[in-house]
């Protein structure tokens, strides 16, 4: 047994909006024998899966590299799909049949490819505190068989999207924590499935994150800038072959909505009395929401994702309820951990329940913050009182 198994571009498994058009691809070799070692390879790239038209054969390249192959075939485009598959040889002389196919694509190689607009809120903020985060929509109409739609969309601060109520991917934290004004990572999401004929609607939450947020250790907010904002342009490819962009500007509505206060380090305030039903939906009326402002800004700074994505990796259980000497009702959850809390409470309207997060007890098997200095790690949720809320 000798087979091909683990390909990987850039590091990752079939990647959409790589930056560079001389990927890297890599892979790792099994076999059931001892003392296996690969001697040469051929990589296939091809526009189609059927690798009827290649873009690159690499020929039978006597190397037992296997990590970091850069491909070399025909210059790559913005928005390019490529599949490619490789087959090795070893120093026993055997041959492997092709790995399964894998694939990348390319994202948006030249800055002047960026026909969005960076907007920002058209309502006034006082930057100098934590103010409620912002909601954007747009709505757009799709005429036709959609064969492909894919979004490219960064932020400055902390974005989450969403489309037709939706939310948008698995991700969290993006476009993620950069020296923003050097380069700001954008992602890229395949939302074909996410669109539908007829009326459609964007929408995106921004946060203060990093770029504006307090930063504990430096005292103060705003590191980075004084407002957030959102660039972002939906491609899509018809099933006859014709193309539309969807992209952030003037168009675009601004309001806010129940997120009151929203920090990494100073916790979130959220009033569910606010709650915006529909808001990400093509039948809101949003007549009273206020147009947003176009910015200049560089898109020259934006580059592809290169760190890997924060997500959701498991959910856990507290492991003890704890009254301290002080009163204080504790939830052991038995673990350092990273994430947030889910609670489901009844409530009468107004009502609030404060959370706050600490990494130990002190001596005394008391509440503890001392250790977290400055950062307050506090959550409040303001009740709608309409039974259980989640």
């Amino acid at each position: 047994m000798l087979k091909v198994e683990c390909l990987k571009t850039e590091y990752k498994t079939n990647p959409i909006g790589i930056g560079t058009s001389r990927p890297r691809l890599s892979w790792i070799i099994q076999s059931d024998q001892k003392n296996v070692v690969q001697t040469t390879y051929q990589v296939f790239c091809s526009e189609t899966q059927s690798f009827e038209k290649l873009v690159w054969d690499s020929g039978k390249t006597e190397k037992d590299q296997s990590i970091h192959i850069e491909y070399a075939g025909e210059e790559l485009k913005s928005f390019q799909h490529i599949f490619w598959k490789v087959k090795i040889w070893d120093n026993q002389g055997n041959e492997s049949d092709w790995s399964e196919t894998a694939f990348w694509e390319t994202g948006l190689l030249n800055p002047s490819e960026w026909k969005a607009c960076w907007i920002e809120p058209g309502y006034k903020e006082d930057t100098a505190y934590s103010t409620p985060c912002p909601y954007l929509r747009k709505e757009f109409d799709v005429k036709k068989k959609i064969a492909k739609a894919s979004i490219y969309i960064s932020a400055k601060g902390l974005y989450e999207l969403s489309i037709n109520g939706t939310k948008t991917g698995d991700q969290l934290f993006t476009p993620g924590w950069t020296s923003y004004q050097h380069r700001i990572q954008y992602q890229v999401y395949d939302v074909t499935s996410q669109l539908r004929k007829g009326a459609n609607a964007i929408g995106a939450i921004l946060g203060d994150g990093w770029f504006r947020g307090y930063l504990v250790w430096q005292g103060k907010k705003n590191t980075y800038g004084e407002k957030t904002s959102l660039i972002a342009q939906l491609h899509i490819t018809y099933a006859d072959g014709s193309e539309e962009i969807i992209i952030t500007d003037k168009n675009w509505k601004s309001s806010t909505g129940p997120i009151l206060k929203s920090d990494i380090y100073n916790g979130e305030t959220y009033d569910a009395r606010l709650e915006i039903n529909g808001w990400n939906t093509p039948s809101f009326d949003d007549t009273a929401w206020v147009n947003v402002s176009e910015v200049e800004q560089s898109k020259e700074i934006l580059i592809s994702t290169e760190g890997e994505p924060v997500r959701i990796t498991e959910q856990i259980k507290p492991i003890e309820k704890i009254i301290t000497p002080k009163g204080e009702l504790v939830f052991d959850f038995g673990q350092n951990m990273v994430g947030w809390v889910q609670i489901s409470l009844k409530g009468s309207k107004g009502n609030k329940i404060t959370l706050n997060h600490a990494e130990v007890l002190d001596q005394k098997g008391n509440f503890y913050l001392d250790n977290i200095r400055g950062a307050k790690a506090e959550d409040t949720y303001i009740f709608k009182g309409e039974g259980t809320e989640t």
